[in-house]
């Protein structure tokens, strides 16, 4: 059986191994202290993820499952080289950027009749069929096309081989476990398998893997099949978005040689030594930011471990990074192509 090494325990390593990224374990205090009254509130809540975001299905159905899977698959490499020129796409009279407009994409494929979310489809779409339903309404396209088409070709052949064409099948096989279901993604799809070796020890992120899981029992409200009891054992999601936010909230800090390099926009390749810092300390900061929170609640009687883990500390974090775009204007985001995220 492989061997799939955890991402908690990972970031922890790296974490304490690290040259160029360190976690700030004050700094992380200090954020938990700051979410303390925001952690009970709906936007931390799993109904945020419908209610603050109109692009996400409404229903919690098997197409929903569909919609999510085929979503996460694509989840990846969104950044725009240059801040003016961006893959925009125009749905229902709003223009969305960044990962919203793969989701706008989708709903408008679908909008249009083209069952873009069924595996019986993708795995057997052209690239020219790829390319029309992610068509940008800017002159600017979607990164890393082919790679996508690739994807989408691999995970439905596995899904239509496998699981009757539904990922909803690997949902009831999973039997309400997060971790089972995780480990089911990873052993079947490779394009998921977000790992790099660090000081010669294999190390892992699982960005969509994790993403892929919250997102199914998001769409699922937490209930039926989606009911798993130990989503608190997913680690945050480490993509190019939460370590920007982090630094901004003084939790993480870069060295100086790190960041001389960031600012100058230097592309990292997926494994380099300072792209493994930047996302492994990342997962350990928002491990420890969910540990102070649930400290702070212990404090006051209450019991969160339910209520607070890093999905919805990423999902919250991850909408502030949206709606404080200004304010980070001076931390670089570290700059990597690939399909991990």
């Amino acid at each position: 059986m492989e061997v799939f090494p955890s991402p908690l325990e990972s970031a922890k390593f790296i974490a304490e191994h690290s040259k160029d990224v360190s976690v700030d374990e004050e700094g992380a205090r200090r954020v938990a202290e700051s979410l303390f009254d925001k952690a009970s509130a709906a936007e931390f809540g799993l109904a945020g993820w419908k209610s603050l975001h109109e692009l996400n299905p409404r229903a919690a159905d098997k197409e929903a499952v569909d919609w999510v899977f085929l979503v996460d698959t694509l989840n990846f490499s969104f950044w725009s080289e240059q801040e003016d020129r961006k893959y925009l796409v125009k749905y229902k009279n709003k223009t969305y950027s960044g990962y919203w407009s793969l989701c706008a994409a989708v709903n408008r494929a679908l909008d249009e009749g083209i069952p873009i979310t069924s595996a019986s489809y993708f795995a057997t779409m052209t690239l020219d069929q790829v390319r029309h339903v992610l068509r940008s309404d800017t002159e600017v396209p979607l990164p890393l096309i082919e790679e996508r088409h690739r994807v989408l070709n691999e995970s439905g052949i596995i899904l239509l081989e496998k699981f009757g064409g539904s990922f909803l099948t690997c949902v009831k096989m999973s039997e309400k476990s997060a971790q089972k279901l995780l480990r089911l993604v990873l052993e079947n799809f490779p394009s998921y398998r977000d790992e790099a070796v660090f000081e010669k020890k294999k190390v892992s992120f699982y960005k969509r893997a994790q993403i892929l899981v919250a997102d199914t029992w998001s769409v699922l409200e937490g209930k039926g099949d989606g009911s798993f009891d130990d989503i608190s054992s997913l680690t945050i999601f480490a993509d190019y978005r939460i370590p920007q936010v982090l630094v901004h909230l003084k939790a993480m800090k870069y060295s100086e040689e790190l960041m001389k390099k960031l600012r100058e926009g230097k592309i990292f390749q997926s494994g380099d030594k300072e792209e493994v810092e930047i996302r492994g300390c990342s997962i350990w900061c928002c491990a420890l930011i969910c540990k102070h929170l649930q400290e702070l609640y212990q404090k006051k009687g209450q019991d969160m471990h339910e209520k607070i883990n890093a999905v919805l500390l990423d999902y919250y974090l991850w909408d502030y990074a949206r709606d404080h775009r200004e304010d980070m204007k001076d931390i670089p985001f570290h700059r990597v192509r690939c399909i991990y995220y």
